[in-house]
């Protein structure tokens, strides 16, 4: 607990320091670099820092992947994954959403395709170097799972980024990680009914409700914040959409969250990693954002 307060506002600094990075790059005069420009040729995409990020975290997460998959006897290349899931999210990134660089719109589905082809095909290659083809079938499966469960959940992030300003990345990041705080210190103040105690044992109901209240109140202190500064343009949310939002991000979060503990209780580990102090592995730190990302982006992209 104690090493989580002190490296909690650490992470969150360095968070906003990479979006006030991005956001001071974006729109920069580079000249026709192809993907690395807007559909004008000549300005940095938004989202380009972040997407830098993103891949780091894909090698990061592929290694952490391939460590629970080989505590379950599947053999899974820690190089493969980090690889298909740096695939997922660099084509993602390319192709989800509609202000996409001019020559990658109208093939962005062919790039996503492609890029899930080749990382899965791929990995068959490498494990089956050694001409031995047992387990290359479940090898396989976990370059794909590396893929769609790191890479592409990633780059919807990045998409809300792009397609909504920095401030919608923040505050879906902020809405999410507040549902998971809040239930923590409710749980651990009043909670004694098990959520589920056979994948998540230290979850409660209590926690649950207390965390979704604290994601809806979030939820309505960012719309109405953004609200004021019109960065939703041109159709404001309203506190309404504050606290619908806010409660099914913290709803999806918890279920990212207990998704990641399925598979940690099946590789019997209690933490993917260990790279961060007092939060455990990458994994554990994004888990929640994972399957919110794309609830997010499709709740922001049919409402504005």
């Amino acid at each position: 607990m104690a090493r989580r307060l002190i490296f909690g506002p650490v992470l969150i600094a360095l968070l906003i320091g990479l979006m006030w990075l991005d956001e001071r790059l974006a729109g920069t005069p580079v000249g026709a670099w192809g993907f690395l420009v807007s559909d004008s040729g000549d300005k940095l995409l938004p989202g380009l820092v972040l997407l830098i990020v993103g891949l780091f975290a894909c090698a990061r997460g592929g290694y952490e992947l391939a460590r629970l998959f080989r505590a379950m006897n599947i053999e899974a290349s820690s190089k493969s994954l980090s690889i298909s899931a740096a695939a997922g999210v660099l084509a993602g990134s390319l192709t989800i959403g509609r202000e996409l660089p001019g020559f990658v719109g109208p093939h962005a589905g062919a790039i996503l395709a492609s890029s899930a082809i080749l990382a899965v095909f791929l990995s068959m290659l490498a494990y089956i170097r050694h001409k031995d083809p047992k387990g290359a079938a479940t090898a396989v499966a976990a370059a794909g799972f590396a893929l769609l469960y790191i890479g592409l959940t990633l780059a919807f992030l990045i998409a809300i980024r792009r397609e909504f300003s920095v401030w919608a990345m923040v505050a879906v990041i902020f809405t999410v990680k507040a549902c998971d705080s809040g239930a923590y210190f409710t749980g651990t103040a009043i909670g004694k009914h098990k959520l589920i105690p056979w994948i998540s044992p230290g979850k409660t109901w209590e926690g649950l409700i207390g965390g979704l209240i604290t994601s809806a109140l979030f939820g309505i202190g960012f719309v109405m914040l953004a609200g004021q500064s019109g960065h939703y343009a041109p159709k404001n949310l309203n506190w309404i959409d504050g606290i619908v939002l806010g409660t099914i991000l913290g709803l999806v979060g918890q279920a990212g969250d207990l998704s990641a503990s399925v598979i940690k209780r099946d590789a019997g580990v209690k933490d993917a990693g260990r790279i961060l102090p007092g939060f455990g592995g990458l994994i554990d730190m994004l888990d929640s954002l994972l399957i919110a990302a794309p609830v997010a982006y499709w709740y922001l992209e049919l409402r504005l």
